[in-house]
């Protein structure tokens, strides 16, 4: 369904908007609401909601407000992510798998659906397959230490010193912080090659 483009529908979501800033996640749940009583498959609309009703704990509807929004033929790789990620919160790992492959089956590049894979993969106690999917977000986000963290515990949990070892040397050039967390949590020193 086409997002309808009015000037009611462009006043709700400026109003929402300007609530949200103000803190008053409370009436801009109650815009969406109204916004959804109008327009009910409305994936910003639904979106939105989700989002501060995730942010007030209350997960459940989160997750719904998010399975109405990947019924809708405009559904992307971002929605899906964040249902993924809403259902590993709520420690559903089997369901969430599958709403972060389906991201990345929609853009392969979406660096963060590729580390929600790896946690819920790890969590699962998939060890082999968390390597590949922490490994892709590696490649995609090479500067960003969570990746690279998650990997050198998962080398760890494999009995594969020797590779943790090289995930902390490399944390060292650019993560140091991270990388003396890892020392101190694993007992691993970076070696040399």
């Amino acid at each position: 369904m086409t997002t309808p483009r009015g000037f009611d529908y462009r006043w709700l979501k400026w109003r929402a908007m300007a609530l949200i800033v103000l803190a008053r996640n409370a009436a801009a749940e109650d815009t969406f609401d109204a916004m959804l009583a109008r327009w009910p498959d409305d994936a910003y609309a639904l979106s939105s909601r989700a989002h501060l009703r995730a942010q007030a704990g209350r997960r459940s509807q989160a997750i719904a407000d998010m399975e109405r929004v990947i019924a809708l033929p405009e559904a992307n790789a971002a929605h899906w992510f964040n249902l993924g990620f809403l259902l590993d919160e709520a420690e559903r790992y089997d369901e969430a798998e599958p709403a972060f492959r389906k991201a990345l089956e929609l853009d392969p590049k979406l660096d963060r659906a590729w580390y929600g894979l790896g946690l819920v993969l790890i969590r699962q106690k998939r060890l082999d397959e968390a390597v590949a999917a922490l490994e892709r977000n590696t490649k995609l986000q090479p500067m960003s230490p969570y990746a690279w963290y998650q990997l050198a515990r998962v080398q760890v949990d494999r009995a594969q010193p020797d590779e943790a070892r090289k995930i902390i040397r490399h944390l060292k050039g650019f993560e140091p912080k991270v990388a003396a967390q890892l020392e101190r949590e694993t007992g691993l020193a970076p070696g040399n090659d």
